[in-house]
């Protein structure tokens, strides 16, 4: 594949690395330094692209990418609130995307056994749930599009818990949830690549449900089979689409 990279931090240049290593080349890259001068023009050619930037500078990469007919992979959170209108665009311009908090292949594994273990434990209402993430301290966005993705896969399948609340540790008043909500406790320390926990306690026992990311390697070489998965397709796509674990685990429902 030819493709375009928006964003080149330390998650584009490793995603450059991954993608040169499967054979694809990297045709353009677009950072704060020559975003305003790239066109539709700019994007012909090419096959793909990946998007690991800021927020705003996502939503703005995917009008443009809408406009160039290239088929685009998000990695960028934080832009969520406009997830509808975006998807909106994309169907009726029939364009490509696929969009996800976390491209990390243990991460979508993590994903669905956070599912059924809330399903499992909902109906022992003597455990609360809450989740706590930690980054590094560059990160922009709190809490985590990962906590987030865990916390609605938690709310999906709770008959206790409606909505998430977040409270980032050491900045402001601490914020206590309520009994219908889903606290996310966000900690920022230096270096931390990515870990996330699903905490269940009771009066008798907790039980403990972690990811750890050593390095961001796995971020990047999802997003490079993330754009593989999503050649030749039109429409708009989660990440979690790419992998069946329902069908591995044979659960149906």
């Amino acid at each position: 594949m030819k493709i375009v990279l928006l964003g080149y931090g330390k998650m584009g240049q490793l995603i450059e690395k991954f993608a040169v290593k499967r054979g694809h080349e990297v045709v353009l890259i677009v950072d704060e330094n020559n975003r305003s001068s790239i066109g539709i023009e700019d994007l012909e050619g090419a096959d793909v692209a990946i998007d690991f930037s800021t927020p705003h500078a996502a939503l703005e990469n995917i009008g443009l990418c809408f406009e160039a007919d290239l088929p685009l992979v998000v990695g960028t959170t934080g832009w969520y609130d406009h997830l509808q209108e975006v998807k909106e665009a994309c169907l009726e311009s029939k364009q490509s995307l696929l969009y996800g908090s976390n491209f990390s292949i243990g991460v979508n594994i993590f994903f669905h056994i956070n599912k059924l273990l809330a399903r499992a434990i909902d109906p022992y209402k003597q455990y609360d749930v809450q989740v706590e993430e930690i980054h590094h301290i560059h990160k922009l966005d709190a809490p985590s599009g990962t906590a987030i993705t865990i916390a609605e896969g938690i709310l999906e399948n709770s008959s206790v818990k409606n909505t998430w609340v977040n409270d980032v540790v050491g900045e402001g008043e601490e914020v206590i949830a309520k009994s219908d909500e889903l606290l996310i406790e966000s900690l920022r320390i230096e270096e931390v690549p990515g870990t996330h926990t699903v905490l269940y306690s009771s009066e008798v026992d907790q039980i403990e449900f972690k990811h750890t990311a050593h390095n961001r390697d796995g971020f990047a070489l999802g997003a490079v089979i993330a754009a593989e998965w999503l050649q030749g397709k039109t429409g708009f796509y989660q990440v979690t689409e790419i992998f069946d674990f329902n069908q591995v685990l044979g659960d149906r429902s």
